[in-house]
């Protein structure tokens, strides 16, 4: 069975991938959009993480006939009252400028104090495939901001989120620890008895 994850990021396609391959979920050939022909993506213009799934993974099922698993993530600083949200990668004012985005945060967090500085990673993955298949699901991962970016491993806010329970940032974990902790792990997973069903009936 073909499955299209509608993203052109690398990191995402093989974070699918690693699960599903761990899961022992056989034959499913993850595709990304660079893998089929182009087709207009409608800008993300709902206010929540879930709206903005279901948007992007319609879209992919609608162009391309394939069942679509798309996410939206992002996160959420308690003493930003749950900001950036689903501004994250914009947050800045230039979508995926993760440098500037961090600065921003950090700038913001700069006198908070250590005890209220908590936050979650927020993943939302939704699946749309044949005979009204839509399936969205959440995943959440705790922790807190660090005054400082540490680790080069993963994208966006990963050096400056320190997990609960760890003395590392996401950045500093090893993909395969990522997978098993991480937001969009969590709700990829929750996805799994779907994804099953369609590969049985594939």
């Amino acid at each position: 069975m073909k499955l299209l994850l509608a993203s052109r990021n690398a990191k995402k396609l093989g974070e699918l991938r690693r699960i599903l391959a761990f899961e022992g979920l056989e034959g499913i050939e993850v595709l990304g959009l660079s893998d089929v022909p182009e087709f207009p993506e409608a800008p993300e213009t709902e206010p929540t993480f879930e709206g903005n799934a279901l948007l992007k993974a319609r879209d992919a099922f609608n162009a391309t006939g394939l069942p679509s698993v798309a996410d939206d993530s992002g996160i959420a600083i308690d003493a930003l009252n749950g900001m950036p949200g689903v501004l994250s990668a914009r947050w800045s004012g230039r979508h995926g400028d993760d440098l500037a985005n961090l600065e921003l945060v950090l700038g913001q967090l700069r006198d908070v104090p250590d005890e209220r500085r908590g936050a979650a990673f927020v993943c939302t993955a939704a699946l749309v495939g044949p005979d009204g298949l839509e399936v969205v699901v959440r995943g959440e991962w705790r922790g807190e901001i660090t005054r400082e970016p540490r680790g080069a491993n993963g994208f966006g806010y990963d050096p400056i989120f320190r997990p609960e329970g760890h003395e590392v940032t996401s950045a500093e974990l090893t993909p395969e620890e990522k997978d098993k902790l991480s937001h969009r792990g969590r709700a990829l997973r929750l996805l799994l008895p779907e994804l099953r069903k369609l590969n049985a009936g594939s």
